[in-house]
């Protein structure tokens, strides 16, 4: 994830992530990511067999969840994007032998034709720029009519307070994502709709302190001996997740799901 000054263009801060940060996968809080993704697919992207699906960047597949591998075996048609080289190579890996669409680009500047897509999935992608709306355009000019997006970021009311401890952790030059902004849910929704998106539903994903995502991480990465009190501390967020709905809107990462209108 970039940097603090310009991340969205500090492509050497993005190739510097893609071939040395450490891969989060086989973490506790990370098969819980997994999870609430996969559940996102099957609510929202229920028919994926032969349907063509946009990733709007590749860390999932090279560092963290592999979501795109997971729909790829539902019989999905993958295509990704990623601004660092190492990222996108790591990602081909992953999915070797399920042809992927995958491409070294910025997601502002989509590289594919015009209504391509019949599904987006761009989760923890757009908040790290500034300039996000011109993502958001580039995902409605590259979906299909009827076809449907799920845009992801973080949860400025996080009832965990996740935001706040970024801006700190930011403040401090500590924070190894660079640059994240958060949003309301109406801001959101705004955005999608200023896009020329309809908004059909709002959702979301991770409900469960941020600080406790990190201490996980931080044990799966150096001390993994210590993941068993992370996964004891991760699985009551994880019940709640399950047969809750109502806590999936507080994650902290909210999700619009959107539609793209066949013209009149």
């Amino acid at each position: 994830m970039p940097s603090n000054e310009n991340p969205a263009n500090d492509i050497s801060f993005w190739n510097s992530v893609g071939s040395s940060f450490p891969s989060l996968k086989g973490a506790p809080s990370t098969a819980y990511y997994a999870e609430c993704e996969r559940l996102l697919f099957t609510i929202f992207f229920p028919k994926l067999n032969e349907r063509r699906i946009l990733k709007t960047d590749l860390w999932d597949e090279a560092k963290n969840t592999e979501i795109l591998l997971w729909a790829a075996k539902q019989g999905a048609k993958p295509a990704g994007v990623d601004i660092a080289f190492d990222t996108v190579r790591q990602a081909k890996t992953v999915m070797q032998g399920y042809d992927p669409a995958f491409a070294m680009a910025d997601l502002r500047a989509l590289p594919f034709q015009p209504e391509t897509f019949d599904l987006i999935y761009s989760m923890e992608t757009i908040e790290h720029f500034q300039d996000y709306e011109t993502a958001v355009q580039q995902m409605f000019r590259a979906l299909k009519p009827h076809g449907v997006a799920i845009i992801g970021v973080p949860n400025r009311y996080d009832p965990f307070l996740r935001p706040l401890m970024v801006w700190g952790l930011q403040r401090l030059g500590q924070y190894a994502y660079g640059l994240e902004l958060s949003f309301t849910p109406r801001q959101l929704k705004e955005l999608a709709k200023s896009a020329g998106f309809i908004v059909t539903g709002l959702t979301g994903i991770l409900f469960m302190p941020g600080w406790l995502r990190m201490l996980d991480l931080l044990f799966h990465t150096r001390f993994p001996r210590l993941t068993p009190l992370t996964r004891w501390a991760i699985s009551p967020f994880v019940w709640l997740y399950r047969h809750v709905a109502w806590v999936r809107r507080h994650g902290y990462l909210i999700a619009v799901v959107v539609e793209k209108r066949a013209p009149k």
